[in-house]
């Protein structure tokens, strides 16, 4: 699919300038708009599960959901309070109400970004085009890959524990209480190995050659392509173009220290 094959470093460029420009709009037309295309763009150009992607996106749409009532709760007192929409049998001060919606768009549409970024990745890529490409330290790099190597690794010996210990006749935590208790009796051993392993990682890594250093080789190359820059410009393209239909309808507004 056309974004899985993008180089992960022009992704994350991409992300950041839109999240940028994202942040100096503070009208609730162009971030929803935008929230849009970034959801039919993602499930357009990447293989995702639709499921797996609302699961993620329910957090965000609880944050989302948070700051519109609490902009709403707590606003300051609007220029035009005689200006008011009903909402849920409450009267809302109109200027309160869009500012609400503006921040819970901007935080929707920054979400969508940040799942297109992520789903459409793959983490050890992404590594290797930050050393390859924005010249990070191989130490650093390499470092956060092993540690994320290690998560699934973790799972797996927290599973061998939890057997361990009721093959030795402890009984399965049914309350709070019981399973808090529980995890500190598993983190003990739980660290001890992962110290272990992460010790066995660092002799391989020295005895295969890795010294850190940024004048290496590499055995895969991630390369940047047309299409790339192509995404890049599309992306910002399209945002400037949400822009200015906004404006010509008249909803397009810059921040101006709102809130």
């Amino acid at each position: 699919m056309f974004l899985h094959n993008l180089n992960p470093c022009i992704k994350a460029l991409t992300i950041v300038l839109l999240v940028i420009m994202l942040a100096l709009i503070f009208d609730p037309i162009t971030p929803f708009l935008f929230m849009i295309l970034t959801v039919i763009l993602t499930f357009l150009g990447g293989n995702i599960n639709w499921k797996k992607y609302c699961l993620y996106f329910v957090p965000f749409l609880v944050i989302a959901f948070g700051m519109l009532w609490t902009t709403i709760a707590f606003a300051d007192a609007p220029a035009n309070p005689h200006e008011v929409i009903s909402l849920v049998g409450f009267d809302v001060p109109k200027e309160s109400f869009v500012t609400a919606l503006a921040l819970a768009f901007r935080v929707l549409s920054v979400a969508a970004l940040s799942l297109l970024f992520i789903l459409t990745t793959n983490v050890v890529d992404f590594i290797l085009s930050l050393i390859q490409h924005l010249k990070v330290s191989p130490k650093i790099a390499y470092g956060v890959l092993a540690g994320y190597r290690f998560l699934p690794m973790m799972k797996d010996e927290l599973a061998i524990i939890r057997s361990a210990h009721r093959v030795r006749g402890f009984n399965h935590a049914k309350t709070l209480r019981e399973k808090w208790n529980q995890y500190k009796m598993f983190s003990i051993p739980l660290l001890a190995s992962s110290i272990r392993k992460a010790e066995r990682t660092a002799i391989a890594m020295e005895s295969k050659g890795f010294t850190g250093g940024k004048e290496r080789t590499f055995y895969r190359r991630i390369t940047i392509t047309p299409s790339d820059w192509f995404f890049l410009c599309m992306m910002i393209m399209s945002l400037l173009g949400i822009a200015y239909i906004s404006w010509e309808f008249g909803y397009f507004k810059w921040y101006n220290g709102e809130l």
